[in-house]
């Protein structure tokens, strides 16, 4: 079946008997500022996966502890993230023959039905049960905003003057970048104040605000003009893609190099923003990684200080007496402080029974409390030494304990943040004069 060939029509003239003039504007017209806006939404709900493609996955996947690979810490692998974002990708393809309509049912009919469609695929992904549904949400929403992107700047040359041709171009393409940009901002000011599906909840402000943007959004003079004056003969229809004339197709291939370009250059500025994100995070990792580690080694340090006689010792759980939490003349309390399987590092205090009897008893319940977590390496949390500085197992000979604390909370990045090591040696006076007496 073949398309009936449609004959060319002369454009409308701008002035004279052919009709009164073209309805042209200044780059800063309100409808090409609401055309911008429009642009910016839609580029801020388009990128939203590459911005929080790692909280995603953490999500919907299984993050380990245990491992350094991109899978153990994001809980997905490679070829499945990989296979996502391809997915989301190629579907902008999809808005070839959606851009191609724009000639048929108008630009702005066109550029408000797809930003609104495309917004909701994306408000919609903040409800996605697993990976594989946001995937096919975000797939279905990327051509239709991606039409947006395009058919927004065809708006912007239609309705300005030659003058102010590159300059409404240039508004509604900041506009796009704009949005683009304030979603990795977002995401890196909010951190883990804002889950993934609160930054994807965000969309519905724009979607919220379409019906007050499409008020003040008008279709371009030019185009109808064009339709009215151009439009196919009765019993003819248009193909949506059909092969350009000749003598335009060296600027249609002009064109398709210099936007690859751009989109090479978009693709490289967001791989930056996503690594400074990511160093950021890891940045911040680092901090609450060294933070935590303080915790852990003061309290450790100020009740092995107070030490008066050991009750057991190990590599990651010692009990002794000790002077902690107690006025001038009480006797001591048994302390343990001991590392769990989880990494969780615990102090449980024992009074004594009667604190007036000779010997001393705890068979009390103690007060456990959580002193610090992520401690990992815990086989050498503890190391006794004698008065040689040789390691010792003999409870009356430990004279001073050397400390290794390291800590690794899990990664706000997902990228490999290396653990916080510190390192103290404790001396035990009450223990040395202790034995001294003896």
């Amino acid at each position: 079946m073949t398309s009936a060939r449609v004959p060319k029509r002369p454009l409308a003239a701008s002035a004279g008997a052919a009709g009164p003039e073209l309805q042209l504007h200044g780059w800063r017209d309100q409808a090409l500022l609401v055309t911008a806006a429009v642009a910016g939404a839609a580029g801020f709900a388009q990128f939203g996966a590459s911005s929080a493609l790692a909280d995603v996955a953490r999500s919907f996947g299984q993050p380990s502890a245990v491992g350094t690979t991109v899978a153990a810490h994001v809980g997905l692998s490679v070829t499945v993230l990989g296979v996502g974002l391809g997915i989301i990708r190629l579907a902008a393809l999809a808005s070839l023959p959606m851009a191609g309509l724009a000639d048929r049912v108008g630009r702005r009919r066109v550029m408000l039905a797809c930003t609104t469609l495309g917004l909701i695929c994306s408000a919609a992904a903040a409800l996605s049960p697993g990976y594989w549904w946001f995937v096919a949400l975000f797939a279905l929403g990327r051509p239709l905003l991606a039409t947006t992107n395009t058919v927004s700047g065809v708006i912007a040359a239609e309705e300005t003057r030659s003058s102010d041709r590159t300059k409404a171009i240039a508004l509604v393409t900041a506009g796009w970048g704009a949005g683009t940009g304030l979603i990795a901002v977002v995401r890196g000011v909010a951190g883990d104040a804002l889950s993934w599906r609160g930054l994807f909840s965000l969309v519905v402000i724009p979607i919220l605000a379409m019906p007050l943007l499409a008020r003040r959004l008008r279709e371009p003079d030019r185009f109808r003009r064009l339709r009215a004056g151009a439009g196919p003969a009765p019993g003819t229809h248009q193909r949506i893609l059909g092969r350009p004339p000749a003598e335009l197709r060296s600027r249609l291939w002009l064109l398709t190099v210099l936007i690859g370009l751009l989109g090479l250059v978009l693709a490289m500025a967001m791989q930056g923003i996503v690594a400074y994100q990511r160093a950021t995070a890891s940045a911040d990792t680092r901090q609450d990684d060294l933070a935590e580690a303080r915790t852990v080694m003061a309290v450790i340090t100020k009740d092995l200080r107070t030490a008066t006689e050991f009750t057991s010792i190990a590599a990651a759980d010692v009990t002794f007496s000790a002077l902690v939490n107690t006025g001038a003349t009480a006797p001591a309390n048994r302390v343990r402080l001991y590392a769990d399987a989880n990494g969780v590092l615990r102090e449980a205090v024992t009074p004594p029974d009667d604190p007036t009897a000779s010997p001393l008893t705890y068979t009390g319940t103690p007060t456990t409390r959580n002193v610090g977590r992520g401690l990992t390496a815990t086989s050498t949390l503890f190391s006794y030494r004698d008065s040689a500085d040789a390691v010792t197992t003999s409870l009356t000979a430990v004279t001073s304990v050397v400390v290794t604390v390291s800590v690794d909370l899990p990664s706000r990045s997902g990228a490999e943040v290396p653990a916080t090591v510190l390192t103290s040696r404790v001396f035990l006076p009450n223990v040395a004069a202790a034995a001294s007496e003896e």
